[in-house]
């Protein structure tokens, strides 16, 4: 049997490595042992596509809780704009990947922030539109967070003719990122704020109570603690609209 020759078995199986670890970058043509060799190589100390997806999500999603929970809102602006770069780069890398598809999602609506109401509204429904490929998709990563940010877009944006917003839809899509995590500490907070918007108070504040009992989850300390103090805010909120619409209360105010 022909093992080591081009066309023998371990030739044959050199070829089907390179091909299996670099995908995107060898085509469809014929290798030399040699060749074969220092491919796999150099592969061995380049990491391989898939490390590089995993290690830049972790970069993204790291920066991205710097400036969001850290930086003072007058220099989010300018530091968004290389992780905006980095995220739309990772999604020509891997166009069906919902690792790059969310973070893109993500960073567009952050980075909207900043930018002219027709632009914004333009990254809106782009963010809108990405969410969707990711909870669509068989891939279980961060379906859960999907369905509470696209949950929030739905009640925070106008509705149409102006943009898409919608209170029903609103609420499945936070419902069901509960039904996912019940515990989640940004599904809960958000819910419990949908249902502030809607003047649910004693309902809101239950969720808010929810979201402040949550544990802090492990490597997500900064956005974690953001939500909590959030949600404390909006329980004293929701607790004063309780008071006021109590008439017990009202009879000895007066």
């Amino acid at each position: 049997m022909v093992l080591w020759q081009n066309g023998g078995l371990i030739g044959r199986l050199f070829q089907r490595l390179v091909r299996m670890a670099y995908p995107t970058r060898i085509n469809n043509q014929s290798f030399t042992m040699w060749q074969c060799s220092l491919i796999l190589f150099f592969l061995w100390i380049n990491p391989a596509p898939a490390d590089y997806l995993t290690d830049t999500v972790k970069q993204i999603e790291a920066q991205w809780a710097h400036v969001r929970f850290s930086l003072p809102k007058a220099e989010q602006e300018k530091a968004y704009r290389p992780l905006l770069d980095l995220t739309n780069d990772l999604v020509k890398r891997y166009p069906t990947r919902v690792e790059a598809i969310y973070w893109q999602a993500i960073v567009k609506l952050n980075h909207a922030e900043f930018e002219n109401q027709v632009a914004a509204l333009t990254r809106v429904h782009e963010a809108r539109d990405l969410l969707n490929k990711v909870i669509a998709s068989e891939q279980p990563f961060k379906k859960g967070s999907a369905y509470v940010v696209l949950g929030a877009l739905y009640y925070q944006v106008p509705g149409w003719p102006i943009a898409f917003g919608n209170k029903d839809k609103a609420d499945r899509l936070l419902k069901k990122a509960l039904e996912i995590n019940p515990d989640g500490i940004d599904a809960n907070y958000f819910y419990g704020d949908f249902l502030l918007s809607q003047n649910q108070f004693q309902q809101a504040g239950n969720y808010f109570k929810k979201a402040l009992a949550a544990p802090i989850q492990p490597g997500h300390a900064l956005g974690n603690n953001d939500f909590k103090q959030k949600a404390k805010t909006a329980l004293e909120n929701a607790k004063r609209h309780i008071n006021v619409h109590n008439p017990w209360v009202k009879i000895f105010v007066r």
